[in-house]
């Protein structure tokens, strides 16, 4: 037996299936090794200057961690570029594009998804095929779990790794109601004991939206289900969206305000909660809630919970511009991105919350352990929701549904607002 020449005498009482796992896990092709060593050779004492949101405390304190750590093992600068939205590190791209600039650019990695991805792929503006070139990337599983290689149902070729996953997440004040609403049939009949304890932001809040296309996936036949995963048209748009419609105009009237008017951004639904002026909101960071509550921005009566017929999830990944100054060093970080140790830290609810896009089978005990939480806030989202995960439509969607909200909803505001103005 060839094995026998070199493993230890006492592995060869092991059971068989077992000497193959661990072949297969001590076993790189030297192509791949050599390749990824070229990368690291490159890549480390450099600098990487990663554009991303820089709204929420605990996310900027995470990627502050994440410095830290690139910085001790590859002597990588990574330098926050805090951004308000997006579009803005698009937009620059896009120029340094138009400007002839395809090799110094100045951004060398993007925290990326949905129709922002859309554009810049569109547009040629992405460096592709790289990301299943990491070596962490393996632990996502993806023939398992294509999900980490489609991006609001587009295919990412390569061009994003993901970073991690959000849900739509709901909370209530339990000293106002004591039994929430699970579905979108029971929140209108809720809405109805409940009138003016529940609102939305209007489009195009991403919030807002992220509700408006829940109620859209679930309202809609399974039948017809996947129009919503293809380039809107007009004639599907005028198959499905008469249920989104028809549901609102039943339930805009038990809202917050009657629903006369709306909140522009979603930071204003806590501010609301934290003033009992509402018992029901949402958001698309479940660790958001226990750390308002800890700020005592939020009473301390508030659950998190998930709507049992299905929380709107995407995933969210990172992406090098075609034309990236330092490439090479952003693999050597989005790799790290990947990594247990950075996955386990980041889905902390202290830390942010956000869940991992890690197959956890994939990993070995030790690495399983570092995901184990203890001591979580009593307003945190439990672990063990089990509620179904309603992928994102395709982007082409949202400036469908925001253009005919608008429409239908937007200048009946615009009227009510000029009345009371007037009077």
């Amino acid at each position: 037996m060839i094995v026998s020449k070199w493993l230890p005498a006492f592995l060869l009482h092991i059971h068989q299936s077992i000497i193959l796992l661990l072949l297969a896990m001590l076993w790189v092709p030297s192509g791949l090794a050599s390749d990824w060593q070229s990368v690291v050779d490159e890549g480390k004492n450099s600098d990487v200057y990663f554009h991303a949101w820089g709204g929420d405390p605990q996310i900027n304190n995470y990627i502050d961690w994440l410095a830290e750590q690139v910085k001790q093992r590859y002597n990588i600068n990574l330098q926050h570029i805090k951004l308000t939205d997006t579009s803005e590190a698009v937009s620059r791209v896009l120029a340094e594009k138009s400007a002839g600039n395809h090799h110094a650019g100045k951004v060398d990695l993007i925290w990326i998804n949905g129709a922002n991805f859309a554009a810049m792929a569109q547009h040629g503006l992405l460096r592709a095929n790289w990301a299943q070139q990491l070596p962490n990337f393996a632990l996502t599983n993806p023939d398992k779990n294509p999900a980490v290689t489609l991006d609001f149902g587009v295919p990412t070729q390569g061009m994003e790794s993901p970073w991690g996953q959000a849900a739509l997440t709901f909370y209530y004040d339990r000293t106002a109601t004591k039994q929430p609403p699970f579905t979108l049939q029971e929140l209108l009949n809720w809405s109805v004991d409940n009138k003016g304890r529940f609102t939305y932001p209007k489009p195009p809040d991403f919030i807002g939206v992220s509700f408006l296309k829940y109620a859209l996936i679930s309202l809609t036949p399974k039948s017809k289900q996947h129009l919503l995963y293809q380039a809107a048209t007009e004639e599907a748009a005028d198959v499905v969206l008469p249920h989104l419609w028809q549901y609102l105009d039943a339930l805009h009237p038990n809202l917050w305000r009657k629903g006369r008017y709306f909140v522009s951004h979603s930071t204003a639904l806590r501010r609301l909660m934290g003033d009992t002026e509402l018992s029901l909101a949402m958001t698309f960071s479940a660790a958001e809630v226990p750390a308002a509550v800890k700020r005592y921005d939020l009473p301390t009566s508030i659950r998190s919970y998930a709507m049992h017929d299905g929380r709107l999830s995407n995933i969210h990944f990172v992406a090098i511009p075609y034309n990236a100054s330092h490439s090479a060093s952003a693999k050597l970080v989005a790799n790290f991105m990947l990594s247990a140790q950075a996955q386990a830290k980041k889905q902390q609810a202290n830390v942010w919350g956000d869940q991992t896009v890690l197959d956890l089978a994939t990993l070995s005990p030790e690495q399983v352990a570092l995901f184990n939480q203890t001591n979580t806030h009593p307003s945190s989202l439990k672990t063990t929701s089990n509620s179904p995960s309603l992928a994102e439509p395709h982007p082409s969607w949202v400036a469908l549904i925001n253009q005919q909200w608008l429409l239908r909803y937007g200048a009946k505001n615009a009227k009510n607002a000029k009345k009371q103005v007037e009077q």
